[in-house]
């Protein structure tokens, strides 16, 4: 495994080459019309993060099959949303794209008035790309082997014990309150800077908890410096396959997932959408493309702009419920 995302990157792209083919001829009118010069893909987050490198595997999808530049332009700040705000307020022509994920999509807006966008009505989606998910992970020294006894000592111990997460209103901190409403117990959340250091907290017993992105914790938990105790996904993953579901180990209908996806701006029309949505569907059911992604730690999720438009709008839902009965809100 690479050493950094950079190094990663060189890797995935290289697998990810291997699923396409040389351009096709366009053989209609509207695909003759579209696209005829470069496209620009905004990735609201910085160079080599994890949203940045799904955008470059599909910028190099598109390029292959449409024949055209895909330029990834890296737009971070906000939390996600300068670069999202950006996408919306651009013309509806196919030519500006985003790189989107659930912590702008759908967390930021059910967290936050200020958004400046409804990804509902604001947005053309075009395809997901794919899907991941958290696990619940203790120090391995924890009394603690499966989630009943957690939960059974935290009920005796309301508000003894803490679970970090990197900030009012991210997808960690909402994933340890889902837990904290479904279970019955009491916590404290604990901020930190990034998932690193959540982590870290873990690993020196600052505190007793956290819920982190699988491809930061699964190397520590199987060199048994964290325990997991439950995935967050509705169903096992292939990548941890030993692990039960938060649902499993007792917690009704709790599922924390995210995504990262590709959008154009409300408007665009149909047919480009489509000429889109193909070849990125056609990539993400090639083996190589599907290992590519199981390598960073998520699941491929092809599917149909109007099952990805679904998937926004349910989580979108689901969130804004979660913030309104834990009272979270951000500026």
């Amino acid at each position: 495994m690479p050493e950094t995302r950079r190094d990663f990157l060189k890797v995935a792209t290289a697998g990810a080459a291997a699923a396409l083919s040389p351009p096709a001829a366009a053989n209609s009118p509207a695909a003759a019309a579209y696209p005829d010069k470069p496209i620009k893909l905004i990735v609201p987050a910085a160079a080599g993060s994890p949203l940045d490198i799904p955008a470059r595997l599909i910028a190099q999808v598109l390029r292959a099959k449409l024949g055209q530049p895909v330029i990834v332009e890296n737009h971070p700040g906000a939390a996600g949303a300068i670069g999202t705000r950006e996408v919306v307020k651009a013309a509806p022509d196919g030519y500006t794209l985003l790189c989107g994920g659930a912590a702008m999509l759908v967390v930021l807006p059910a967290v936050s008035p200020s958004a400046g966008y409804d990804p509902v009505t604001d947005f053309a989606p075009v395809s997901n790309v794919m899907e991941g998910f958290q696990i619940l992970v203790v120090h391995p020294d924890s009394p603690w082997r499966v989630v009943k006894d957690l939960v059974a000592d935290a009920k005796a111990n309301p508000g003894k014990y803490n679970f970090a997460h990197i900030g009012t209103g991210h997808i960690t901190h909402l994933a340890g309150e889902m837990f904290m409403l479904g279970s019955g117990v009491k916590l404290v959340g604990v901020p930190y800077r990034g998932g690193g250091q959540s982590v870290a907290a873990v690993l020196g017993r600052t505190v007793e908890m956290t819920f982190e992105n699988v491809s930061i914790l699964l190397p520590l938990i199987k060199q048994g410096k964290l325990r997991a105790l439950a995935v967050t996904s509705r169903t096992r993953s292939a990548l941890a396959p030993e692990l039960p579901t938060m649902i499993e180990a007792g917690i009704p209908d709790y599922e924390v997932t995210t995504f990262f996806g590709i959008l154009a701006p409300a408007g665009t029309p149909t047919s480009i959408v489509r000429g889109l949505n193909g070849p990125i569907t056609a990539a993400l059911q090639t083996p190589e493309m599907q290992q590519t992604i199981l390598r960073l730690g998520s699941t491929p999720k092809p599917g149909s702009p109007q099952e990805f438009t679904a998937t926004i709008a349910s989580q979108l839902r689901k969130w804004r419920a979660l913030a309104q009965a834990a009272h979270i809100t951000i500026g």
